[in-house]
Order: structure tokens, then C-alpha cells, then sequence
């Protein structure tokens, strides 16, 4: 194992080839818009690794989270979606081309893969067909690095942009499932179809824009009646309907929990695409 010297050393001595390694050529003030976007999960078993990349990051107003193994990184995925992954192709004993696949089952989340040397090839292609954004190559430049992290979130930051101005485009995903917004399809983990009302579509949308917040039933109402045709007789029989669809069993509801004397959340975290 590499001690944090020799990974100093590698470091300044690797140059960036096809992206700028100044993190103030690659976008002055962009760590600050980083630290909006959420943070990023950093997954290596190898303890010096992790140390130097935080120090690096947060050094540049990037936040870090850490992680050793599947475990360690699933309970930081629980807590909060990242809005990037790291992820070590070498894990000890866990792979990280099944961790990716994992990770890809349920989130567009974006993951740059680490591959131990540079005739890693075939674990760097097959990296990419599983959905990774980019790769780096061990030893790594940590500016380069920070470059190629700073280029994948603004390029989907002027994807959200994108969304703002067309609130039709994209759409949502949900422990499995997904809502196209431009054609109201509603697809299960399955990848079955369900079908929703006007009233449900516009209730589901009211919930994904704010999940895991409680919504009062005054909002709910004002929501789906921004949609023509919307005129049940309350925001109940409305939830009571979606829930049916959504939920395993209806009666003990674990997707749209009722909050008494304040309303409902939608207690899974929600990914917008």
C-alpha cells in the first residue's frame, strides 16, 4: 500500500490529458456551487486514498463523504442521495463492478470508476457499459480528479436547467420506479405499466417535488387543482387511490404516510431526471 507521500508525489507528477487539472480554470467559484448540489461519496477501502481526496475537496469547497466497502456506502446513500459517486473497481472482498451494477438497479447517481492500473482495460470497458460517467486511472492527479467531477455535475446542472424550463422534460425515479413526465407513463420496478388519472398524476407529481417533506392537505388540493378535470370530494379519497397503486398493502402505507393533524409525506427519496 501507498503511503500519503508517495501518493503526493504520484499525484503531482500525473498530468491531466483531455481536461484542465486548475480547479480555478475549471470553473472559478464551482466548488461553492458543489456544496448546493449535495455531497460526494468517495469509495475505496484503501484509508489513504480517502484521506487525500477529502483533504483535496473540501480544501476546494467540495463536501465528502467516505466509504470502505457496500455497506459503509449504502448507509450513506440512505441518509441523503449524493450527487456523485467515486467509486474503486478493487474492493477487497466486494466487487465494484457488482457494486455499480447495484447502484445503477435504482440511480442515475454519476460514477467515475478508479481502475488499479492502466492495462485494467477490460474492467474499464466493462465500467462503462454499466453506466459509469467517466474512469481515472491509479495513480491519479487530484486535480484532475476534482476537473472530471466539476465537468460531469455541470453538465447535469445545465440538464436541471433544462428541466426548469421545460417542466415536461425528464421525469422521476422511486425505489424501482419511474414517472416519464412528457408522457405521463408511470412504470412499476417491474417494468409494468400503471395507469393514473389526472388526479393521481397531478397528486404523484405534488409529492415527487417534495419528498420526505410534509405536505399539508391544502396544499395537496391546490396542487392537483392547478390540472383541469381534478374534482374529488377530498385530498383523502385522492391519496387513498394512489396509495393502491403504489403500495405493497395499502392499509400499512410505507410510500405515502399519513402525518395526523398535518397531512402526508412521500417518505422515499426521490431522483429527478
Amino acid at each position: 500500500m501507498r503511503s500519503e507521500q508517495q501518493w503526493r508525489e504520484a499525484s503531482e507528477g500525473v498530468k491531466s490529458t483531455s481536461i484542465t487539472s486548475d480547479p480555478d480554470q475549471a470553473g472559478e467559484g464551482f466548488g461553492h456551487e458543489l456544496s448546493k448540489l449535495g455531497h460526494i461519496i468517495v469509495v475505496d477501502d484503501d484509508e489513504t486514498i480517502r484521506r487525500m481526496v477529502t483533504s483535496y475537496f473540501e480544501e476546494n469547497n467540495v463536501p465528502v463523504s467516505v466509504a470502505s466497502n457496500r455497506n459503509e456506502m449504502n448507509r450513506h446513500f440512505a441518509r441523503a442521495h449524493p450527487s456523485l459517486i467515486i467509486l474503486d473497481l478493487q474492493l477487497g472482498e466486494h466487487d465494484g463492478l457488482d457494486l455499480l451494477r447495484d447502484i445503477r438497479s435504482h440511480s442515475d447517481v454519476p460514477v467515475i470508476i478508479l481502475t488499479g492500473h492502466r492495462l485494467d482495460e477490460v474492467d474499464r470497458v466493462v465500467g462503462l457499459e454499466l453506466g459509469a460517467d467517466d474512469y481515472i486511472v491509479k495513480p491519479f492527479s487530484l486535480r484532475e480528479l476534482l476537473a472530471r467531477v466539476r465537468a460531469i455535475l455541470r453538465r447535469q446542472e445545465l440538464g436541471r436547467v433544462a428541466r426548469t424550463r421545460d417542466p415536461e422534460r425528464g421525469g422521476y425515479r422511486f425505489d424501482g420506479w419511474q414517472l416519464e413526465r412528457r408522457s405521463r407513463k408511470l412504470v412499476d420496478p417491474k417494468g409494468v405499466q400503471v395507469v393514473l388519472s389526472k388526479g393521481e398524476y397531478a397528486l404523484l407529481i405534488a409529492f415527487l417535488e417534495a419528498p420526505q417533506r410534509f405536505l399539508t392537505r391544502e396544499h395537496l388540493l391546490q396542487a392537483t387543482r392547478l390540472h383541469e378535470d381534478i374534482f374529488d370530494r377530498s385530498i383523502d379519497v385522492q391519496v387513498l387511490r394512489l396509495r393502491r397503486k403504489l403500495e405493497i398493502d395499502p392499509r400499512a402505507p410505507r410510500v405515502i404516510q399519513t402525518q395526523r393533524g398535518v397531512g402526508y409525506v412521500f417518505a422515499l427519496p426521490v431522483e429527478p431526471y
